[in-house]
């Protein structure tokens, strides 16, 4: 999760995705989040909480978008803007 919302957040500013509300980088990071989880469930035929326990689910996607504003903010300041 903090890998993934560091690396969406580095590409944010460019909104490689469009312009649009519902394309925006941390909206996809989330969806994409559920799209694996979903894959997962179907995968292990069993109920995600089972072996990932909701506590670190709810932790892992704080540190992802936690992770996604460092990211966005070395991009904007470190990296620069296009």
């Amino acid at each position: 999760m903090v890998l993934g919302g560091f690396a969406f957040g580095l590409f944010a500013e460019r909104r490689p995705f469009g312009d649009d509300v519902l394309a925006h980088p941390l909206l996809v990071f989330f969806v994409a989040v559920g799209v694996a989880l979903l894959a997962l469930r179907l995968l292990t035929a069993q109920p995600v909480p089972k072996f990932i326990p909701e506590r670190m689910l709810v932790l892992g996607c704080i540190a992802g978008a936690v992770a996604f504003l460092a990211g966005n903010w070395i991009g904007v300041h470190a990296i620069g803007a296009p």
